[in-house]
């Protein structure tokens, strides 16, 4: 059985970065001139899947000693926190599976699955978490261990991809009609599922991905900037001529650099529809030139130096013992202060939590916040907004 450290070479238009090439067909290409970015939050992901991995493994193989161990090696290495994300996405998965046995009597279930979907994209492939397989229905799921950016499951190019693979890959052993496709975000309790029929899929493979990863491939098409720049941290970002000429575009009309007071209302909405991408346009210049500095090419101009940093205490032990010495009773340098909700309903349980704390707990309304009229969301009543507001705050 592989291990989940194999198959980690990505594919020029992977599924993990289809939110790019789908959107800007060039991206796949322009991306292979710069180095894969690592990052903190990267490995955290990587070291979460492997213990999802584990645990997974230990469970079908029936917790044989071999499976126990490398479990148990994993989880010993795992950061405080991790292990009980982890055990959520586990637990989900079980109970896919124990469905998948109420409703068949031989299901297919696989872990870290490889999964080609080249039939539609050059040299397309990725890997399913969970792959389950019962008569008409394949589930396919993944673990997002981050918590940056909800990942949602409708309309998820990967996960669409991920069930393309696996009906290519299974279709000629099974009829399959519907394929399900989970995401398990645990750190934001984001547990989204998208169902499609086969011939949705294909339909959208035929018509959206098909001619999109023929460019993609080619590095052919058109350049577009926008959200997916920064959400799906394409590394040719920082360079991005495309980003640029939307930068300087705001940058070179009349009213550029005008009070806010002193624009139109066309004028205010055309800064506003370009005024997430020049924002992340510049953080990522300042982190490019950052990156630079720290290789020893400094932009001119600019230095690296040391940041400031804030007193700690080396040993709380030792403070303890050094007060304890001058007479100074504990009570005096402990606060006493209550665990926060995620930690109490971590600490409890959620059924637990909801019982005997839910009628205690309470959602304050969210502030406004400006966004683009294809958000989602619906539009606040803001006269109904106050008054609620108003009552929120005056109960009397």
């Amino acid at each position: 059985m592989s291990s989940p450290t194999e198959h980690r070479a990505h594919a020029i238009c992977s599924a993990s970065g289809s939110g790019k090439w789908l959107v800007c067909t060039p991206s796949a290409r322009l991306e292979e001139g710069f180095p894969d970015e690592g990052s903190a939050f990267a490995s955290e992901g990587t070291l979460a899947h492997e213990a999802f991995d584990a645990m997974l493994r230990c469970y079908l193989n029936g917790n044989d000693d071999a499976a126990v161990a490398h479990a148990m090696a994993i989880i010993a290495t795992l950061p405080e926190g991790m292990l009980d994300h982890v055990q959520e996405a586990f637990d989900r998965a079980v109970v896919l599976i124990e469905a998948a046995y109420a409703r068949c009597a031989d299901p297919v279930i696989l872990a870290e699955k490889r999964l080609d979907f080249s039939r539609w994209v050059p040299e397309g492939f990725g890997k399913g978490d969970l792959v389950i397989i019962t008569d008409d229905l394949v589930d396919v799921a993944d673990l997002k261990y981050g918590k940056g950016v909800l990942v949602p499951a409708q309309d998820n190019s990967q996960m669409r991809l991920y069930g393309l693979g696996a009906y290519n890959e299974l279709s000629h052993l099974y009829s399959i009609k519907r394929v399900r496709m989970h995401v398990f975000q645990p750190r934001l309790d984001n547990w989204g599922s998208e169902e499609l029929s086969v011939e949705e899929l294909l339909t959208w493979a035929e018509d959206v991905v098909v001619p999109k990863a023929k460019l993609a491939f080619a590095g052919e098409g058109e350049m577009v900037a926008g959200d997916h720049c920064h959400s799906s941290f394409c590394r040719a970002r920082f360079t991005c001529p495309e980003r640029d000429r939307a930068r300087r575009e705001l940058a070179e009309t009349s009213f550029a650099l005008q009070p806010p007071e002193a624009l139109t209302v066309e004028q205010m909405a055309q800064v506003l529809s370009r005024a997430d991408q020049v924002i992340r346009w510049l953080s990522d210049v300042k982190e490019w030139a950052f990156q630079q500095a720290e290789k020893g090419n400094p932009v001119p101009g600019f230095k690296l130096v040391e940041g400031r940093s804030n007193r700690k205490y080396r040993s709380e032990e030792e403070i303890i013992d050094l007060l304890s010495v001058e007479g100074i009773p504990e009570e005096l340098v402990y606060k006493r202060s209550l665990i926060g909700i995620t930690e109490m309903e971590k600490l409890l349980g959620k059924k637990k939590f909801a019982e005997v704390l839910g009628n205690a707990i309470e959602k304050p309304q969210g502030k406004p916040t400006l966004v683009p009229e294809s958000d989602k969301r619906p539009a606040l009543d803001m006269l109904s907004y106050f008054e609620t507001e108003e009552s929120q705050e005056d109960p009397q």
